[in-house]
């Protein structure tokens, strides 16, 4: 299975079947270990019992990764070919998981130019603006504050304004992603990758 990184097409896919694996080995593992101490001791009143109960620590903090990744929704095949047909140079980040302390949110795909943050999410279970005021206050808090934020939840509305700035873009001659690869790690975050470091 090929590695998929955050921000790439397919990462929610790729996360829940990594997840899948991981909680499959690691319940394997607890039980193994549990059944071995029955076996040898006849009772469940040994060691081995107490190591099964702690492997039980990330036994469940993998299972409670797996939800989290099993309720996300990640950009679709076609909006995905539709997205690439219209970005030109613009650096495009896909499948999200927004994180909040009041809910997560389904980002389908982002991009950041210019002082300009546009989301498209797929997702109507939640009130976009909702996400707009989430992501004003996590960008404020990493010293992006004036920074315009829209998120779509129409695909056609979302490729006008990529169209759009993919034409700013052109006219200021800028790069995102040489942007992006000159980040020197220990430095301030770039806006497009604080999107991605409050994302799952």
């Amino acid at each position: 299975m090929k590695k998929i990184y955050k921000g790439e097409f397919g990462y929610i896919e790729y996360r829940k079947k990594v997840a899948i694996i991981r909680t499959a080995i690691c319940l394997a593992i607890v039980a193994g270990v549990f059944i071995c101490g029955l076996v040898i001791y006849g009772s469940q009143k040994n060691a081995f019992s107490i190591i099964a109960a702690l492997l039980c620590l990330p036994t469940g903090w993998s299972a409670v990764n797996l939800i989290m990744f099993l309720r996300g929704k990640g950009c679709s095949q076609e909006d995905h070919r539709r997205i690439e047909e219209t970005c030109g140079g613009l650096l495009i980040h896909y499948d999200h998981i927004i994180t909040s302390y009041d809910k997560n949110f389904n980002v389908a795909a982002s991009t950041v130019l210019d002082k300009n943050i546009c989301c498209y999410s797929g997702d109507r279970s939640y009130d976009t603006t909702d996400l707009e005021k989430h992501i004003k206050k996590m960008m404020a808090q990493n010293g992006y504050s004036s920074y315009s934020i829209k998120v779509f939840d129409n695909l056609d509305s979302f490729l006008d304004r990529l169209s759009q700035l993919e034409k700013l873009r052109n006219d200021k001659n800028i790069d995102p992603r040489a942007i992006e690869d000159a980040w020197v790690p220990g430095t301030v975050q770039t806006p497009a990758s604080v999107l991605l470091s409050i994302s799952l």
